[in-house]
């Protein structure tokens, strides 16, 4: 009784593992910030003016996983670059993410055309002006990621995607401009991609 119960599952291992789908992708777009103010005149010691983040770009670089039909899994990378707006003075500044993303599709494996829905969490270091991530520098912060995309694939190995997501982050605190009140509400990253991704 138990040998073709053992077979039974090796089958369905065996279809489970033959129905997976490798991507290996990267995109690139505008990063449009919203509630971006980070301090207001009157809360910072040594910046008169407001504090803010200005809209940039973001790069990112996903790895994804589609485990069924209808469903996936995602890891990236994203590089994003904005300004500081401060006093009247503009800075370089940037933001690293790591992220993990749950896709659902309302097309099955397979099919040339898959719209879906995404969701998940990241972690974002925002680097100040005169900082640097590789000596440990940066205001580290942890959020939730969510929105939508489509996959449109364009031979049997590469496809075209497009993405919509949001980061909801709180809002980094720059003891460095010497805020005495710190950033309320959470920082509202909008992120429009096009890309490619090559599939395994």
């Amino acid at each position: 009784m138990r040998q073709p119960v053992v077979v039974l599952l090796l089958l369905c291992a065996a279809g489970m593992a033959s129905a997976q789908v490798l991507e290996f992708g990267a995109s690139g777009g505008p990063s449009f910030l919203s509630n971006r103010v980070l301090a207001r005149a009157g809360d910072s010691l040594v910046v008169p003016g407001q504090i803010e983040l200005d809209n940039g770009f973001q790069l990112a670089f996903r790895m994804t996983l589609n485990t069924s039909r209808y469903m996936g899994h995602e890891v990236g990378y994203a590089y994003n670059r904005t300004n500081l707006l401060e006093g009247g003075n503009t800075h370089g500044a940037a933001t690293h993410q790591g992220f993990y993303d749950l896709l659902f599709y309302a097309r099955p494996e397979g099919s040339k055309i898959r719209p879906f829905i995404a969701g998940g969490a990241q972690f974002s270091n925002f680097i100040f002006p005169g900082t640097s991530v590789t000596a440990g520098g940066g205001k580290m912060k942890f959020g939730l990621n969510y929105g939508f995309g489509v996959k449109t694939r364009i031979t049997d190995k590469w496809l075209v995607r497009v993405d919509f997501r949001q980061y909801a982050t709180p809002k980094p605190d720059f003891d460095e401009l010497g805020a005495t009140t710190p950033p309320q509400g959470w920082l509202k990253m909008n992120d429009i991609s096009v890309g490619f991704a090559f599939t395994l």
